[in-house]
């Protein structure tokens, strides 16, 4: 019974709790650039997800096997054995959503969430735990996503899952939202906007986390890294400081 609780926390935290992108701030990159679109958010969800999960399973499974020193570069192999796998599934069954994620398919390889997750949990836990894990941070990369396209589509475009046949099949291809569609607000579409929805979706999620008693998310040194102990650049956390003062 203590088992699938504890499995069952962690299939939960990723959604708001220790939500990827909104708590623990990795994958900001990927968030902003594909969420222009509820469409291009959903298929970089699932991808990133597939990509989680399977590359969790293999790192713990070979967690006992792979040599301490040369683990990050181990994990990476891992990681972009399956960004291949996937990116070659895309290209030949959803070729509308390779052209829309573009760059940003392959660049999954260096997506902060999926090596940390490998280094702070896949690479300490068993194969069902891990597999656990990986789903639900996927799943609350995939939320994060959709609710930050959602916004930045309907007041930027106009639309609602605008070319979703392309990803799904069928004859349904999104919605047009009244006014809006005849006169969008551009910005929610470009840059800025990205920033201010992130922004404002992160705050909430973390008043969210705190009204459950979690500890307010708060940018952390190179000391709070999970990969601290392999970095070539690690700074102390007097030495961030130092750098944030002269910036």
């Amino acid at each position: 019974m203590a088992e699938k609780k504890s499995l069952g926390k962690e299939l939960t935290k990723g959604i708001i709790i220790e939500n990827p992108v909104l708590r623990l701030v990795l994958g900001t990159c990927p968030t902003l650039a594909t969420t222009t679109s509820v469409t291009s958010a959903i298929g970089m969800g699932i991808s990133a997800s597939i990509v989680l999960i399977c590359s969790n399973i293999v790192i713990s499974a070979l967690r006992k096997v792979i040599p301490a020193k040369v683990r990050i570069p181990a994990y990476i192999v891992v990681i972009a054995s399956f960004v291949t796998i996937v990116q070659m599934l895309v290209k030949a069954f959803v070729p509308v959503l390779d052209e829309q994620l573009g760059v940003y398919l392959p660049l999954i390889v260096v997506n902060c969430i999926i090596l940390g997750r490998a280094e702070a949990f896949a690479g300490k836990n068993g194969v069902l735990a891990s597999a656990v894990d990986g789903l639900g941070m996927g799943i609350g990369f995939t939320v994060a996503l959709f609710v930050m396209a959602t916004i930045r589509e309907i007041l930027g475009a106009g639309s609602f899952m605008a070319g979703i046949s392309g990803l799904i099949g069928g004859s349904f291809d999104g919605f047009k939202i009244p006014f809006l569609n005849e006169n969008p607000m551009l910005i929610f579409i470009l840059a800025p906007g990205g920033f201010f929805v992130f922004g404002i979706v992160m705050a909430l999620a973390n008043k969210l986390a705190e009204s459950k008693g979690k500890p307010k998310a708060e940018l952390q040194g190179c000391d709070k890294c999970p990969m601290a102990k392999s970095c070539s650049i690690r700074l102390t956390d007097e030495a961030c400081d130092k750098k944030e003062v002269e910036a």
